[in-house]
């Protein structure tokens, strides 16, 4: 009788199976079933995201046609600002603060520092890009908040995932986009809007996700509406694709998602790879 086992000489070929080779056969072990609205609830972070990019475009671009004057977005943003370093502690009661053992005057010092720094240098970034053709600061700054976007860190466990590429690359944008606005305080009033809506709103959305989630989607909601009214005056025809792909995002993306897992055939049997399950810490002592 054919035993699978190597040490021993058999009358049968190397690569010989019986009949009861495929009875160990299992499919779809390790799939993961997913529900639908969980799927869209998770689909927040990625529409949050989009948002923040369009609204920050958005407000570019009304610095630069004069619509909106730096010094409103400056008041508006610290305000908000404040309000949400409130929330920030306040959802939950404290225990984020206690577990880094960060005090209120070292956040204060670093606000300070960075808005000092910020606007010392805001007549340098006006002037950085003087020489570099207004094409290419649109085409750079488009890449890289396209790269800010893939790069970001929506909650999946992936290689790609890198928060600093990703904010660093926000960062760049805003500078190339800043050296095109009129005068030295709009640039330090566009760099400081893109530290608050790529630095600080996103740890906001995370902890509502986490301790609030109906208030994280009342909050995505809010955020998409305000977006595309945003967008809608300046393109209609943007608004429209926009709000396509804000619900291409998150309502047909998770139907196509679990519509697949049916077509999911992953098989596993004793032709897998040996896994060692035992703990071996005990052999590097």
């Amino acid at each position: 009788r054919w035993q699978k086992v190597l040490y021993e000489r058999q009358p049968f070929p190397d690569n010989y199976v019986d009949q009861r080779f495929l009875e160990e056969l299992r499919k779809n072990i390790h799939a993961r079933q997913y529900q639908y609205w969980a799927v869209v609830f998770e689909s927040g972070a990625v529409v949050q995201q989009l948002c923040s990019v369009c609204v920050f475009v958005a407000t570019w671009w009304y610095l630069d046609a004069g619509t909106l004057s730096p010094q409103g977005l400056l008041g508006a943003g610290l305000v908000s600002s404040l309000l949400g370093y409130v929330l920030f502690h306040v959802i939950d009661a404290g225990a984020g603060r206690q577990k880094s053992g960060r005090t209120w005057w070292a956040d204060l010092k670093s606000t300070v520092v960075f808005i000092a720094f910020t606007y010392g240098f805001s007549p340098v970034l006006k002037t950085l890009t003087e020489s570099i053709s207004t094409d290419t600061i649109y085409a750079m700054s488009a890449f890289m908040l396209l790269g800010h976007l893939i790069f970001f860190d929506y909650g999946a466990n992936a290689a790609i995932v890198s928060s600093t590429l990703s904010l660093n690359m926000a960062i760049f944008a805003s500078v190339c986009l800043a050296s095109r606005l009129p005068r030295s305080l709009h640039a330090f009033v566009m760099v400081t809007f893109a530290m608050q809506i790529f630095a600080l709103w996103p740890m906001l959305q995370k902890k509502l996700k986490a301790q609030t989630p109906r208030c994280y989607v009342a909050v995505t909601v809010l955020f998409a509406l305000a977006a595309l009214a945003g967008l809608m005056s300046i393109s209609s025809v943007g608004a429209v694709l926009f709000a396509l792909l804000l619900l291409c995002i998150s309502c047909l993306c998770p139907y196509c998602l679990i519509r697949l897992q049916l077509f999911k055939d992953n098989i596993h049997g004793p032709w897998d790879e040996a896994e060692i399950k035992e703990d071996l810490s005990r052999f590097l002592m």
